[in-house]
């Protein structure tokens, strides 16, 4: 009889901590079930909520021992199971970061997920590209136009904007015809940002927020605020709008509780990701306009930085914590 389950190479870790709590182990792969599809994984690309999530301070927890971990990896189908129609052993795929990473997680050699949790890549696409472009830009095209309405010459405040999820909101924000404004903490990043399309740079630490919006909107305010950090901050970001304006929060990165402006009214989202792409129509749409940015050179990943080997995601982790980088950080399986 032919086995049902193999061994594949994964990061995994079983206490919660800073990066030197993950471990690269062999742990068992089983063969995808109805509705499944199993690739070998070429390339991962890191997000903040890998390191938020591996520390205890994502918005679900980690089930310890052996959690996995990894929303996002580009790779090629090994097979699928019963009832999979839309893809077939060899075709270039990424994964569409719709799950539970605790349990599905990417950092792997081969992973087995639901076939909605599966996109094809785009054509043309190396691997290492298509891992740094999913969640990021999908996020940002989520935020940004599904959920915050972003149109032609309004302007946004982008913060975290040097993350990759900020880089893809500067593309996009140009995509559709928006003034894209780049908050950062300090100077360091300035000129960089400018590079990368954002038409205004404010730094937070050395700058009154509110008085520098209104004097790029000759007074009027932004019409929407693309926020990944929540917190006590949020409150000026509102200030800094104009009455009626939109704010998109989609992370948290300061646990502190969110604070809310008086300058009424506004409109207030949180948006999550992967509830836009556990629908259809959701991963068409994403994929329909991250597909044809990356073929008209509209969009293109910035990657900070490629570590090659599984061995090495500890140190992409600490580059990660560091914030010193500027776009993705990619790791090559």
């Amino acid at each position: 009889m032919t086995s049902t389950t193999d061994t594949t190479t994964a990061v995994v870790f079983h206490e919660l901590g800073g990066p030197e709590v993950l471990r690269v182990e062999d742990v068992e792969l089983r063969a995808p079930g109805p509705g499944e599809v199993r690739f070998r994984v070429e390339a991962i690309g890191l997000n903040r909520a890998e390191a938020l999530f591996r520390s205890g301070t994502y918005y679900y927890p980690a089930t310890l021992p052996g959690s996995r971990l990894g929303y996002e990896a580009a790779g090629v189908v090994e097979a699928v199971g019963e009832g999979v129609d839309g893809f077939a052993p060899g075709d270039p795929v990424m994964a569409a970061a719709n799950f539970d990473f605790g349990v599905h997680g990417v950092y792997a050699e081969r992973v087995v997920l639901p076939a909605e949790s599966v996109v094809h890549r785009p054509a043309g696409v190396d691997a290492v590209t298509s891992a740094a472009v999913w969640l990021t830009y999908s996020t940002a095209y989520g935020g940004l136009l599904e959920t915050g309405g972003l149109g032609p010459g309004d302007h946004v405040l982008i913060t975290g904007a040097s993350s990759g999820v900020g880089t893809a909101a500067l593309q996009i924000a140009n995509r559709a015809g928006a003034v894209p404004i780049a908050t950062t903490r300090t100077d360091a990043k300035r000129q960089r940002l400018l590079d990368l399309g954002a038409a205004h740079v404010i730094t937070t630490d050395g700058a009154d927020l509110v008085e520098e919006v209104r004097a790029i909107t000759g007074g009027r305010g932004a019409e929407l605020a693309f926020d990944a950090i929540g917190g006590p901050a949020f409150r000026t970001l509102g200030d800094a709008l104009v009455a009626g304006g939109t704010m998109v929060l989609y992370g948290w990165l300061d646990p502190r509780p969110v604070e809310l402006s008086r300058n009424w009214p506004l409109t207030v989202h949180t948006y999550a990701n992967g509830a836009l792409m556990r629908t259809e129509t959701g991963r068409r749409r994403a994929a329909g306009f991250i597909g044809s940015g990356l073929r008209d050179g509209s969009l293109a990943p910035v990657i900070a930085e490629t570590f090659d080997g599984l061995g090495r995601m500890v140190d992409a982790h600490r580059l990660m914590e560091s914030n010193t980088h500027t776009g993705k950080i990619v790791v090559r399986v």
